[in-house]
């Protein structure tokens, strides 16, 4: 275990993308930092590169849509770190399949199971321990969670929609507790993500686009915000976002 003053950040969605640059980003700034994601490889290899740079990582491979998995891990990092103060939940999906004419109710189903309902399952898991820590709670969410995008898909938009709503009902009632939560919904991001829509961007799309190191300057705003501070939704998006 380290020092237990240190402050503790749990993120899903850790091995790549937005998750794996807000941990790098978390990590440079003293925050000791725990990565979940279903490829334990890759999660090993980026808790050696925070190690490296003289940080504090832990690999906890999870798979969000386990329920029983997530309370698991939420006191495996809490036993390890002696704390837990924040959450960055980026774990997400979509599939190339958006339209009623030829979505699945399978991957309909796959897509809200990890993109609304492991939220909050892994929120309710790690309630406690925020709330004895005034935490922080941040959900990468989507563009489409606050703006209508036809493009996004029937199942998607549905999720992150909802996600707002679940965020909204956290800070209404945990307030009391010092727990802030942000609706992050960032608009195009050039990730492996891109690697999900039915037709992937090419290079010259993407070199216009949000990187994610873009996503985790601003994951870093919303943490080191005074706590008096609640940012409830954050919106941000590249020049050329339509």
């Amino acid at each position: 275990m380290t020092a237990p003053s240190v402050r503790t950040l749990w993120i899903t969605g850790g091995g790549s993308g937005m998750g794996r640059a807000s941990a790098l980003a978390a990590a440079a700034q003293g925050w000791n930092v725990a990565v979940s994601g279903r490829r334990a490889e890759r999660l090993e290899s980026l808790v050696e590169e925070i190690a490296t740079a003289g940080g504090h990582a832990l690999a906890v491979p999870l798979d969000v849509r386990d329920r029983a998995a997530i309370t698991a891990a939420a006191q495996q990092v809490t036993e390890h770190f002696g704390r837990l103060d924040g959450l960055v939940l980026a774990a997400g999906m979509n599939a190339p399949r958006r339209r009623w004419e030829d979505q699945s109710m399978g991957e309909f189903e796959a897509i809200l199971a990890i993109n609304l309902t492991a939220v909050a399952a892994t929120i309710d898991a790690a309630l406690p321990e925020l709330r004895r820590r005034g935490g922080t709670v941040i959900v990468v969410s989507s563009y489409a969670g606050w703006s209508h995008q036809g493009g996004a898909g029937v199942a998607y938009s549905a999720s992150k929609t909802a996600v707002s709503s679940l965020l909204r009902t956290l800070n209404q009632q945990e307030a009391l507790h010092g727990i802030r939560a942000c609706h992050l919904c960032p608009g195009d991001v050039a990730t492996d993500f891109l690697e999900q829509r039915p037709e992937v961007p090419d290079a010259a799309a993407r070199a216009v686009m949000l990187s994610a190191e873009d996503i985790a300057r601003t994951v870093g705003f919303v943490l080191e915000s005074p706590p008096h501070v609640r940012i409830d939704e954050l919106v941000i998006s590249p020049l050329s976002q339509a």
